[in-house]
C-alpha cells in the first residue's frame, strides 16, 4: 500500500536525521537506530491511536513494516533463522516496553523523566552525568505536540510530517 510506504519512508528518515546523532546524544549504531525509530514510532503511534479506523489500520500495518525491516536486518547481521524468532520476540518486548515508559513521561509532559527513560533506553551503560537526553526529550516533546493538531487527512494519506530536529 503506498500510503504505508510513504509515511513509513517518512517516519525512518526523520528517525535517521543526522542532527539526533550528532548533537542530541543518540549512538550512530544498530542500536541507537533501533532506538530512535522506535521513539518516532511511539509518536506516531500515540498520534493515532484516536485516529478513525483507517489511521488505526495504517499505523497497524506500520508496525508491521518496522518488525519486517527488524527482521531483515537480524538475518542481515547473520543470525542464524532458528534464533531469529527468539530475538524478533525479544525486540518487540523492548518496544512495548519503550512504548510504555515514554507514554508515561508523555502523558504529563514531563521533560526530566522522559530523558531519564530515554538514557536507560538509548545508553543503558553509561553513568556519565553529562549525558541527559534532555535534548531529545525536548525534541520528542515538541514532535508530539505538533503531530497532535496535524489532521486526520494527513494521517489517512500518509503524509504526516515531524519537525525538524534542529528548528
Amino acid at each position: 500500500m503506498a500510503i504505508v510506504e510513504r509515511q513509513y519512508a517518512t517516519l525512518t528518515a526523520a528517525a535517521r536525521d543526522p542532527y539526533l546523532y550528532t548533537d542530541l546524544d543518540v549512538a550512530d549504531t544498530v542500536m541507537g537506530r533501533f532506538e530512535m525509530l522506535s521513539s518516532v514510532l511511539i509518536l506516531y503511534f500515540r498520534r493515532t491511536r484516536s485516529s478513525p479506523r483507517a489511521g488505526q489500520e495504517i499505523a497497524q500495518e506500520i508496525v508491521d513494516s518496522f518488525f519486517e525491516d527488524v527482521d531483515h536486518s537480524i538475518r542481515e547481521l547473520g543470525v542464524g533463522d532458528v534464533a531469529v524468532p527468539k530475538r524478533m520476540k525479544k525486540f518487540a518486548s523492548m518496544f512495548y516496553g519503550r512504548l510504555e515508559s515514554y507514554a508515561a513521561a508523555l502523558e504529563k509532559s514531563d521533560a526530566a523523566e522522559l530523558a531519564a527513560a530515554l538514557k536507560r533506553n538509548f545508553h543503558p551503560k553509561s553513568d556519565d552525568p553529562a549525558l541527559t537526553m534532555q535534548g531529545l526529550a525536548s525534541y520528542l516533546l515538541r514532535v508530539e505536540a505538533d503531530l497532535a493538531v496535524q489532521g486526520e487527512d494527513v494521517v489517512e494519506t500518509g503524509t504526516l510530517k515531524l519537525l525538524d530536529p534542529q528548528a
